[in-house]
């Protein structure tokens, strides 16, 4: 393999970069879009954790660089097993911004980190449609609800069937 995978999705959300950067930097507004909960906010430096309480799961979360309305850089995942992840919000005049969001640095062998990239770029993609969807006409999507049906946590999201018991 020339160079290690990476995951890489974009997306033109029409709101100021402000907006978009704080609507992934502040966990109020990113909850209604993609994790269920966030246990603070952005600020470089810090650890937390995001949570995606319908299916069970938590990843810890560490701020390497922030650059209010420009980017964000992170590691997520267990130490052992973290990935980077770099968001860039650039101005398109005052009214838009392109986002793009990176991700690499995948564990595991060649097949593996494959399959992370092309799991991670999916994922990203839906992140920033139901963002696009929050963001500009204040709807939300679901999208990481309704992925995988299967998975949920039996009675964690009212209305939903399907889904599993976990512990």
């Amino acid at each position: 393999m020339a160079s290690p995978p990476e995951a890489k999705a974009q997306m033109l959300i029409r709101r100021p970069a402000g907006d978009v950067f704080e609507a992934f930097a502040d966990p109020a507004i990113t909850s209604r879009f993609w994790f269920s909960k966030g246990s603070a906010r952005l600020e470089a430096g810090a650890t937390l954790t995001w949570s995606w309480e319908m299916y069970g799961f938590s990843t810890p979360v560490g701020v390497k660089a922030l650059e209010p309305g420009r980017r964000i850089l992170i590691d997520w995942g267990e130490p052992d097993e973290a990935t980077q992840i770099e968001w860039r919000f650039e101005p398109r005049g005052d009214d838009a911004t392109f986002v793009t969001v990176r991700n690499w640095g995948f564990p595991g062998d060649e097949e593996r980190q494959v399959a992370q990239a092309l799991d991670s770029t999916g994922g990203f993609n839906l992140v920033l449609a139901a963002a696009k969807a929050w963001l500009e006409h204040g709807i939300e999507l679901n999208v990481v609800l309704d992925h995988d049906p299967d998975s949920l946590v039996v009675g964690s999201v009212p209305g939903t069937e399907g889904g599993r018991d976990r512990p």
